[in-house]
């Protein structure tokens, strides 16, 4: 299957390179193109892409407030990978909230763009390592000395493993192979978690397990195999 892809970038120059990398993949389809947010749901409208790749930050409406109009007009949005020049940038966690599929540096590898494209194709997350460190670091900073419970309370012993396999960066993929489960498992797993504690995305899990590991709170399983499938 051909995923077809709309690009939405303020620079010519990142629109260009991403047309031409992604042009390398047989999958791929780039289908459309916008110059700033606020053209966002109306070539999401003409193009029908599976898969958005959203610049973070444009001149007239940025993307977050974009992608929140998109998801308010829109009853079946397409997924939205998230892309930014900025490890730290403030507004990351509101493109997650705003529900985002996934988040990438632009000078991601290609290789690992067309994965992410992939992954969110197929309803999966996929957020670069290293931005989702930055992201908890910033989201878990605390002057409250005072202890907190146990973040993960409530969770059973293999959705707490996940969790905690979620906070390292790990996709679905990656943390099925360190847990002996199959995707499919993994992805009911963290849907299960985060109803559980009514959280909204996988980065919000991310920031509560890594909460957890600091207080002493996780553990991780990841090293044998699960009974609980």
């Amino acid at each position: 299957m051909t995923i077809r892809v709309l690009l939405v970038d303020d620079d010519p120059l990142v629109v260009a390179g991403l047309r031409l990398m992604l042009r390398g993949s047989p999958s791929i389809d780039v289908v459309g193109e916008a110059a700033d947010g606020d053209e966002l749901t109306e070539a999401v409208a003409q193009h029908r892409p599976d898969v958005v790749l959203l610049d973070v930050r444009m001149p007239r409406l940025d993307g977050v407030r974009a992608l929140r109009d998109l998801r308010a007009l829109d009853p079946d949005p397409p997924a939205v990978i998230v892309l930014t020049t900025f490890h730290t940038d403030s507004v990351v966690l509101d493109a997650m909230r705003s529900g985002a599929t996934g988040f990438l540096l632009k000078h991601t590898a290609p290789e690992q763009i067309v994965t992410a494209i992939h992954a969110a194709a197929a309803g999966d997350a996929t957020i670069s390592p290293a931005v989702l460190g930055q992201l908890v670091q910033h989201a878990t900073t605390r002057t409250d000395p005072k202890p907190l419970p146990d973040p993960l309370s409530g969770l059973t012993e293999r959705e707490r493993e996940v969790a905690l396999a979620v906070a390292d960066g790990l996709s679905n993929g990656d943390i099925a192979e360190r847990l002996y489960l199959s995707v499919g498992s993994v992805k009911a797993h963290i849907s299960s978690a985060l109803a559980r504690l009514e959280l909204d995305n996988r980065v919000q899990l991310a920031i509560a397990a890594h909460e957890a590991r600091q207080r002493g709170a996780g553990h991780d399983g990841g090293d044998r195999p699960g009974l609980t499938h």
